[in-house]
């Protein structure tokens, strides 16, 4: 089935950044159709830091806060637990149509209009490959420093990481704590020289494979080794793989950077007209809940300012 009536802005995610983008398209007299998967890449995690007004509350919560607001927009529609399975490029530019998108819940069942889309599709996120390791993720286990480095500060903390960012990251982590180990899980991702810097500033680095994570209702406790060692630890981080899902783009080829995220001006315009992204899927890539949130306000004024021909100071 199609839909003949065509959207003003088509936003696909329902995080913090397309959120944010259809309560301001919304305010701005724009049709919004927000497609969103439902599932969250911090669907593990209890509560959300950082978010002004909002600091500690669960993510889903400010999720549901968000919907409620948006249903005071008639203008603003949002379909949840439905993906698009497909977006296409239109030759119908008449009436401003550029993009045709097939969306549904598990197969596509209708194909819906729009003259601008939004990409606010975040990240998919693999974890190192580590036994037991989604029993503590969200819990005692994070992958966000600025986002809960505050409630494990002064603790013995751990990172867990298979990826060449792994010393830095350590240097950060060790902002809030004077005990860290860093566990490479038998990856060969410190150098020598990285590991040296890191003694000096009292940071150990254990190269062996994890075989179990030891602790209870989600509360970390220690890390045993293959080599037999156990160490004790009170929380700490994970550093997983990030990649954008960008698999439903038919025929529509945005450029990307070299860690996949989608390449846009300092105003969220891709090289791609009439296609937006903001959030994480868009270059720099992971952010706080609030960065998304205002990246989703900054595009939506930017696509408001496009589609009548006002030029921007951003």
């Amino acid at each position: 089935m199609t839909e003949t009536a065509p959207y003003d802005v088509l936003i696909i995610g329902g995080g913090p950044a397309g959120l944010s983008a259809a309560l301001n398209l919304g305010r701005s007299l724009v049709r919004v159709l927000v497609v969103d998967a439902d599932r969250p890449r911090n669907a593990a995690t209890l509560n959300s830091h950082g978010f002004l007004t909002r600091d500690g509350v669960p993510p889903h919560e400010l999720r549901r806060i968000a919907r409620e607001e948006l249903a005071a927009y008639p203008n603003v529609e949002i379909r949840s637990r439905v993906r698009v399975a497909a977006l296409r490029s239109t030759d119908a530019e008449a009436d401003g149509v550029r993009f045709d998108a097939e969306i549904g819940r598990r197969e596509p069942e209708t194909t819906v209009s729009a003259r601008s889309v939004l990409l606010a599709t975040g990240l998919r996120e693999t974890l190192p490959d580590v036994p037991n390791l989604r029993g503590f993720y969200g819990m005692s286990l994070f992958s966000c420093a600025a986002c809960d480095a505050w409630e494990l500060q002064g603790r013995r903390l751990a990172l867990i990481g298979e990826s060449a960012d792994l010393a830095a990251r350590a240097r950060l982590i060790g902002r809030w704590t004077e005990t860290l180990t860093v566990f490479t899980n038998g990856a060969d991702v410190v150098s020598t020289a990285e590991e040296a810097e890191l003694a000096a500033a009292g940071v150990a680095v254990r190269r062996h494979p994890i075989v179990e994570l030891v602790g209870d209702r989600g509360r970390l406790e220690a890390i045993r080794l293959a080599d037999g060692t156990t160490i004790a630890v009170d929380g700490g981080f994970v550093r997983p793989e990030w990649e954008t899902e960008l698999s439903f783009l038919d025929g529509i080829a945005p450029t990307l950077d070299e860690a996949g995220h989608l390449v846009t001006d300092r105003s969220g315009r891709t090289d791609v007209p009439g296609l937006y992204a903001a959030g994480d899927a868009a270059t720099p890539g992971p952010q706080q809940l609030i960065v998304a949130a205002g990246a989703g306000a900054r595009v939506a004024a930017v696509i408001v300012h496009d589609t009548i021909g006002v030029a921007t100071a951003h």
